[in-house]
């Protein structure tokens, strides 16, 4: 595990980060802008993988954001080093005061950690904020806590945007991220039955099986592929009306008429529309598809014209 260069002292973060959501970037602003008044290095210390995934697979959670999706993100956001340690039961068994020396201090050289109110490390969680600002204090370190950050009313928090992701609340996602939940996905070869319909789709394969995906259903979305954006209607989910087909990931890119194939798309939430149901003839099918595009296309003006 290297560290940072010692020749000033750096303002630290750490964490799991998963989302990056509204609370992340408040602390990421933070450490970054005092940084740049007091010309220190601005570092946060992040995971891979989330350490439950190491500690109880079992009873591990979906990740909001794959490390690829983090890193991409966190380009924005005006840090000097962002670093992901590879979390193993190695350093899981770390005590919180064996964590803050060899880690924080020895190789990132923390002369100032921000965390959140909630912040909890070392073996079984043991360490806490009063840990912390006990060992600062031993250690020559500053402690500062930043409190919750509130959207629509209610503290903004992982948990809370896996719960409106598994409930297709998007516009509650959106608003404790500060962007759409998006996934990635290769365009793949499927059984062309949208073409047929006259609804063209393409195929998705999302290879992240440890990505959060949303609740089945058709959603309005907007699609970034080769470079250009594109409003779309999505299926996600089993496909009921035709007997014996898997569950597929499959979008209607709007005004859009290109051989894609092998091409990496990224799929914005914007609305879930409706639930997947089976219907008793393709003709009904189609009539619902082409209700779906509006809505689709509605939904995704509206919101453009709202941010």
């Amino acid at each position: 595990m290297s560290g940072v260069p010692d020749d000033v002292g750096s303002i630290v973060t750490v964490g799991t980060f998963d989302g990056i959501h509204l609370g992340h970037w408040t602390i990421l602003r933070e450490i970054s802008e005092r940084a740049q008044v007091t010309k220190r290095r601005s570092v946060l210390v992040t995971f891979e993988p989330h350490p439950l995934k190491v500690l109880r697979p079992e009873s591990a959670v979906q990740s909001l954001t794959t490390s690829l999706e983090k890193k991409e993100i966190l380009t924005e956001s005006g840090l000097d080093y962002a670093v992901f340690i590879a979390f193993n039961k190695l350093l899981s068994r770390y005590q919180p005061l064996q964590f803050v020396k060899e880690i924080l201090v020895e190789r990132f050289h923390v002369e100032e950690l921000v965390i959140g109110h909630d912040h909890g490390f070392g073996r079984d969680r043991s360490g806490n904020v009063d840990t912390l600002r006990e060992l600062g204090a031993e250690l020559g370190f500053q402690v500062d806590v930043v409190e919750p950050v509130e959207a629509g009313g209610a503290v903004v928090s992982s948990s809370r945007i896996r719960a409106a992701v598994d409930a297709g609340r998007m516009d509650e996602v959106e608003l404790c991220l500060g962007r759409p939940y998006s996934i990635c996905g290769t365009v793949i070869y499927g059984e062309k039955r949208g073409r047929h319909l006259g609804f063209p789709t393409a195929n998705l394969l999302v290879a992240d099986k440890d990505k959060l995906m949303p609740r089945p259903g058709i959603y309005a979305v907007q699609c970034r592929v080769e470079g250009e954006r594109y409003p779309g209607a999505l299926h996600l989910g089993p496909r009921p009306t035709f007997k014996g087909l898997s569950p597929s990931v499959e979008v209607h890119l709007l005004d859009f008429d290109r051989d894609i194939y092998g091409s990496e798309v990224t799929v914005e939430f914007v609305e879930f529309l409706r639930e997947i149901v089976s219907f008793d003839s393709p003709q009904r099918l189609i009539a619902q598809m082409g209700q779906d595009v509006q809505t689709a296309r509605r939904a995704v003006d509206e919101r453009a014209r709202s941010v």
